[in-house]
């Protein structure tokens, strides 16, 4: 019996397929939501793909999401997802045991990638986090590449 090859993005065809089904849509949850979706189911890697939106000042609170629960919400000042928002800067975790002050929000997650998005006007305006079930499942090729996405579709 062969073992299938794992699914991988192929984020060139990812970007086409998402600018199409988002064409003219300015509503961010819509976005957000068909971003998680199509995102979620292209590459095997992602076990959690969702976004965190910036509710407040300081504040996540979880937004369209595919995989099981996540967490309601989460302080500037904690996890990843915290420190993308808090810095601005894509956080790429290849061990999240080993990052100080992780959010566990499931047990199965053991790399994770989260990406600020910004609006048109540069404000973040929520954090794209996909978490993996695998060691080390993100490289930073991932992070330009859905860093391209976001900007494609969040900041036009």
């Amino acid at each position: 019996m062969k073992m299938q090859n794992p699914k991988r993005a192929d984020y060139a065809d990812l970007a086409k397929i998402i600018a199409s089904l988002t064409e003219g849509e300015t509503d961010h949850v819509a976005l957000m939501a068909t971003l998680a979706s199509e995102l979620h189911h292209a590459d095997d890697r992602f076990d959690w793909t969702g976004f965190y939106r910036v509710t407040e000042p300081g504040l996540l609170k979880i937004g369209p999401y595919q995989g099981g629960h996540g967490c309601l919400q989460i302080p500037f000042e904690k996890g990843v997802c915290g420190a993308a928002a808090r810095t601005g800067e894509v956080q790429l975790v290849a061990d999240v045991e080993a990052f100080p002050g992780h959010i566990a929000c499931a047990s199965s997650t053991r790399s994770e990638i989260v990406l600020p998005v910004h609006d048109g006007a540069g404000e973040i305006i929520a954090v794209l986090d996909i978490d993996s079930d695998q060691p080390a499942a993100f490289t930073e090729e991932d992070a330009a590449q859905l860093a391209a996405i976001l900007r494609d579709t969040f900041a036009r």
